[in-house]
């Protein structure tokens, strides 16, 4: 009990390395142009007020949206996915999988989960010992599932998931263009030190050229630095800006959500802007600034295929129902996702009224809402 308690809090420690790491190089940074390229290496002062004034707006975005991706924790589901005393007794008991999945048929009844495995069986994880909703995962590392679970990132110690996405991607964002402006700012004085590097052996300095000092090699290096993290954030950032657009996770992209009716990768996207809106809100103001945003609860989500399924009636009668009254059982819908849910939508989503094929079914689709959790 001893030793596997001391190896998770070594890991624990270890998984701290790569933060503290990014802390390093962005301290460094700050030192190197603050200091050395702004102090000591421009002359001119208008310059280097403009230069610290728009470095220090693009650092503390960045620090602030790092930090809240490291700091927000991940959303788990609640209790109300765990099996009761008595179910938990029986699916334990229970060695015929058969039979545990007629239990977790009988218990996911009364819950908002319309995901299941690749087999078609009920999501269940037997490490937290809960039905997953939908969309929810378990990270092995944190030990916990996560709701919306996108991946979990070294470089914040971290899931990221449902409660954090956002400051995710801004993080990506603003990471981006801390590089992209140091780099900007410093090629000319890179420029001026890596001549003036080269034709030191061969020939004098000549007047009114860059002082030599130990700041050249701050330059030289925060450029290659800055570029070098710009080339690869560029890709990842991309990457993600295109699962927004499309409402993916990255697990999605790689293992399509499967339904009732079979896998569909696209079977949680409503519309490009509706898309956006479910990570970054309905608030165009607060886009941009790493405060929580996000619509919907973690647990349902808006799909754009209605299939009445004869096995969970009654709950698909809630859930068309909730259109209009805003709610569903047994979880209430919050005031944004009713929002999303709102009249405005058939503009884009009857571009979806074709008909659909997911797996051997064809589905035509001719409601003016998408309507959340019908499939």
């Amino acid at each position: 009990m001893a030793p596997s308690h001391a190896v998770r809090c070594c890991q624990r420690g270890l998984s701290w390395i790569p933060v503290i790491f990014i802390n390093l190089v962005v301290c460094w940074s700050y030192y190197a142009y603050v200091v050395e390229l702004c102090i000591y290496t421009i002359a001119n002062t208008e310059e280097q007020v403009i230069y610290l004034i728009v470095f220090h707006v693009f650092f503390f975005m960045f620090i602030w949206s790092y930090w809240k991706t490291i700091i927000s924790k991940p959303a788990s589901p609640s209790k109300e996915f765990c099996l009761p005393k008595a179910d938990k007794e029986l699916y334990e008991k229970e060695e015929n999988p058969e039979a545990q999945q007629e239990i977790l048929k009988r218990v996911a009844r009364n819950l908002p989960v319309y995901t299941r495995t690749g087999s078609g069986a009920i999501r269940y994880c037997d490490h937290c010992q809960l039905i997953k909703p939908d969309r929810c995962h378990h990270c092995s590392t944190c030990d916990r599932c996560v709701l919306k679970m996108d991946h979990h990132c070294p470089w914040v110690n971290n899931c990221v998931g449902f409660s954090n996405y956002k400051f995710f991607v801004l993080f990506l964002a603003y990471s981006m263009l801390y590089c992209v402006y140091i780099a900007a700012t410093v090629l000319q004085y890179f420029i001026k030190f890596w001549t003036l590097c080269r034709r030191r052996a061969i020939e004098h300095c000549p007047e009114n050229h860059l002082p030599d000092t130990h700041a050249k090699f701050h330059v030289l290096f925060l450029f290659f630095v800055a570029t070098m993290f710009f080339i690869s954030i560029l890709s990842l950032f991309s990457y993600h800006l295109w699962l927004v657009g499309k409402n993916r996770t990255t697990i999605e992209a790689f293992r399509a959500p499967v339904f009732r009716n079979g896998p569909d990768k696209n079977g949680f996207t409503v519309g490009f802007r509706k898309n956006v809106t479910q990570v970054f809100g309905d608030q165009k103001k607060c886009w941009c600034l790493p405060l929580y945003s996000s619509l919907g609860d973690g647990y349902t989500f808006p799909t754009r295929l209605v299939n009445v399924d004869s096995e969970q009636g009654n709950v698909e009668h809630r859930a068309i129902k909730c259109t209009v009254d805003g709610q569903t059982n047994p979880r209430p819908l919050s005031e944004s996702q009713n929002h999303l849910l709102g009249n405005n939508m058939h503009s884009e989503e009857q571009k979806d009224s074709s008909p659909v094929n997911i797996g051997t079914s064809t589905l035509s689709i001719h409601t003016p809402h998408i309507c959340p959790r019908t499939l």
